[in-house]
């Protein structure tokens, strides 16, 4: 059977080519030329890539959180072009009243926390890769696979995108790691769902035509889909920078992923109590996919709602007592461990073989970096 979002080939929208180009102006990247950054890192040149004054280890890092991050926005903005706050901060599109109305259901605000996601992931991926242009390290430029379809709902602009909201597996074993006091991923342990339906087969999480608008609880279905996948981004974040800045040498490199490290978990924290606010339902036009109460279904402190701040568990020993942590942390195969759980989720459906080897070939080079005396 055809897969209904074969890629095709669209352009850069010029909105996005300037706010990048002002975001760069603005971090003083004074040697960025032509084009986005004058020197991106060309696929399958590991020979040719330059660290320029850092270390390669710690340019391999950075260029691994560039990538990560471009697609992030890239998500995000889909998110932000529907159910959003549109305007200059961030290109957008020109909205769904009726996706950011279900949306509203998880929290009122929901429209700005999404608009200000968006662009905190912007400014990250426009401040990583110039600060590696500052320092006459290559860069990470990703717009030759901006090559998957729009959303054809009203509000979303057709440009190429890198991710595939419309057909997602989200996992929601964060939202039980995160209450378990007995248990850490660190050492090998595993969650249940939070919504194991959600996790099977693929689904939208934002309207895929306009005819997702309707039944309302099938939009609402989106919508809650959109809540629990936010939080599964943003805490896959909240561990990649902790994790990553265990193998970074530079005193400078290190300062900014713990300076940026930390907005992940703020963004995750937000998420994580919005998700929680999903209205129970099953989607009458996909009756496998159940959102139940889960304070009573199935109920339970690893279940329950409100709570939202990490609870303490093992950590480092069992011989330890429990602290309250991010996790996971262990920065063994961190990097191909983060693409391999995106991928895993269909964020990439459709993609090229060429963009799944750019890839492999960033969190390669990150995974091998070390500290410096290590």
């Amino acid at each position: 059977m055809r897969n209904p979002f074969q890629p095709h080939s669209i352009g850069l929208p010029t909105d996005r080519r300037s706010f990048l180009k002002k975001g760069v102006a603005t971090a003083g990247a004074a040697t960025v030329s032509s084009g986005l950054f004058g020197k991106a890192l060309p696929a399958f040149a590991k020979e040719d890539e330059r660290s320029g004054k850092l270390r390669k280890g710690d340019a391999a890092i950075l260029r691994f959180l560039a990538a990560a991050e471009i697609l992030e926005t890239d998500l995000w903005q889909q998110y932000n072009e529907l159910g959003g706050i549109q305007d200059s901060e961030v290109p957008g599109g020109s909205g769904s009243p009726l996706y950011t109305a279900a949306l509203a259901q998880l929290d009122s605000d929901m429209a700005q926390y999404i608009h200000d996601n968006t662009e905190d992931e912007l400014t990250h991926e426009v401040f990583i890769n110039a600060y590696l242009a500052s320092k006459g390290a290559d860069t990470v430029d990703l717009d030759k696979f901006r090559t998957l379809p729009s959303s054809k709902a009203s509000g979303a602009q057709q440009i190429g995108r890198l991710t595939n909201l419309m057909q997602l597996s989200v996992d929601t074993t964060w939202w039980t790691r995160y209450r378990s006091g007995t248990k850490n991923p660190d050492f090998g342990d595993t969650f249940p769902q939070a919504v194991p339906t959600l996790a099977v087969g693929h689904h939208p999480a934002i309207p895929r035509t306009d005819a997702d608008l309707s039944p309302s609880d099938h939009l609402q279905a989106i919508a809650n889909t959109a809540g629990f996948h936010f939080g599964t981004i943003e805490q896959g974040g909240t561990s990649l920078y902790p994790s990553m800045a265990q193998r970074v040498s530079n005193v400078e490199v290190l300062r900014i992923v713990l300076s940026i490290g930390p907005t992940e978990a703020m963004h995750f924290q937000t998420w994580q109590d919005k998700a929680g606010n999903a209205p129970a339902l099953t989607d009458p036009t996909d009756p496998t996919l159940v959102f139940p109460n889960l304070n009573t279904t199935p109920g339970g402190e690893d279940f329950q709602t409100n709570l939202i701040m990490p609870e303490p568990t093992v950590f480092l020993s069992h011989d330890l007592p429990a602290c309250s942590i991010v996790r996971p942390t262990n920065t063994k195969g961190v990097a191909m461990g983060a693409l391999q759980f995106l991928t895993a989720s269909g964020l990439f459906l459709g993609q090229s073989k060429e963009f799944f080897a750019f890839l492999r070939d960033l969190a390669e080079d990150a995974d091998d970096a070390r500290r410096e005396g290590d």
